[in-house]
């Protein structure tokens, strides 16, 4: 996970601002960039979930790990941005199959096991990933862009070349037990939904963040700590979610996560000190990995069998809104010149996602 997701997908937040520099890239055509490599995640959230597609898990998750990881190194040979869209919308199929075949094996194996608590650690690493691409960001950012697209991709080969000696030959094909929903008619289409509203709500900061802090001359003191800050409060915070899930329920740590990430959100329009800006990373690091793991746990234990269907959809949903996102920021800020319109309209978003989680909490079928 820290490599298909924490940096093949997020190390293009710190990178962004010098590639705008450097380039002299519009908001517009970053967040296009930005929805290029979302758009590859709706694909391979989509292929993912064909019933016929041949060979194993194991397989397609090195697999994913190589792609995602040269495609990461190859962003800094070209300047122009057909070759930045084509990249990046490779490495975005990569980090869907790696993140729907890594977390079938683990949810699979540690549901066989009788630990689905130890999930956390699973999702932790995109936090890891996110504070590696921070580390990398501050003290490669005067070597330029390129340099730090090409380590990014070195160290993503390097451990991702660790996984084959992790999991067996025989980790491909497990069969899960039942879920406690069996026999039900779950609430899917509600959880799909509020799943991709999410996939709205919280990407335009995630893409953005750093821009935010490069853009105002009283930010840059907080920026090279920002994404750090995001990392470091994502690694734990799916051992919190799941603790706090224990206790009340995912309906309601699922909608807790939302409403707290739309306050940082909101902050990141609204708020354009450092305080603000902390208090958004914060926010978004401290819950997007634990809405994310909520999620696709929760649509784990509404599957009837193999549940790579349901995650594929349910990771489709959130490509979408992931799509729409970040173009939709980078056109409003470039004729507006602010970031605070789709940053509201993230943050309601996130807000009607914990709605929807709260009226499945009070369906019959939940």
């Amino acid at each position: 996970m820290a490599v298909a997701v924490g940096i093949g997908r997020f190390v293009y937040t710190p990178i962004l601002p010098l590639m705008v520099e450097d380039l002299g890239m519009t908001s517009s055509t970053a967040g296009l960039i930005a929805s290029a490599n979302f758009a590859g995640y709706l694909t391979g959230a989509l292929v993912a979930a064909l019933p016929g597609l041949p060979g194993s898990r194991r397989r397609w998750l090195i697999v994913s790990l190589a792609v995602g990881a040269l495609t990461t190194a190859a962003m800094a040979v070209p300047s122009a941005s057909a070759a930045f869209l084509a990249l990046r919308f490779v490495g975005g199929v990569a980090s869907a199959f790696g993140l729907v075949f890594s977390s079938a094996l683990v949810l699979d194996r540690l549901s066989a096991s009788g630990r689905p608590r130890l999930a956390s650690l699973h999702f932790a690493g995109v936090g890891i990933g996110i504070a590696i691409s921070a580390v990398l960001a501050t003290t490669l950012s005067a070597q330029g862009w390129r340099v730090l697209w090409l380590a990014a991709g070195f160290v993503s080969l390097a451990a991702g070349a660790i996984v084959p000696a992790l999991i067996s030959d025989h980790a491909g094909t497990i069969h899960s037990a039942p879920s406690r929903e069996r026999g039900t008619r779950p609430p899917l289409a509600g959880l799909v939904v509020a799943y991709g509203l999410f996939g709205f709500g919280y990407i335009i900061t995630a893409t953005f963040l750093v821009a935010i802090v490069r853009g105002s001359s009283e930010l840059r003191a907080v920026e090279p700590v920002v994404w750090l800050l995001v990392g470091v409060t994502a690694a734990p915070s799916v051992a919190v979610w799941s603790f706090l899930e224990a206790r009340t329920g995912i309906e309601h740590a699922f909608a807790l996560a939302c409403v707290l990430e739309a306050i940082g959100v909101a902050a990141s329009g609204l708020w354009i000190t450092p305080a603000g800006i902390l208090l958004a990373a914060v926010l978004l690091g401290a819950t997007f990995m634990g809405i994310t793991s909520l999620g696709l746990i929760w649509g784990r234990r509404l599957a009837v069998g193999d549940p790579r269907k349901i995650l594929a959809v349910m990771t489709a949903a959130f490509g979408i809104g992931q799509i729409v996102g970040p173009t939709l920021a980078g056109l409003i800020h470039d004729a507006t010149g602010t970031f605070l319109a789709p940053s509201l309209a993230a943050a309601a978003a996130l807000l009607v996602a914990a709605v929807l989680a709260m009226r499945l909490r009070r369906s019959p079928a939940s």
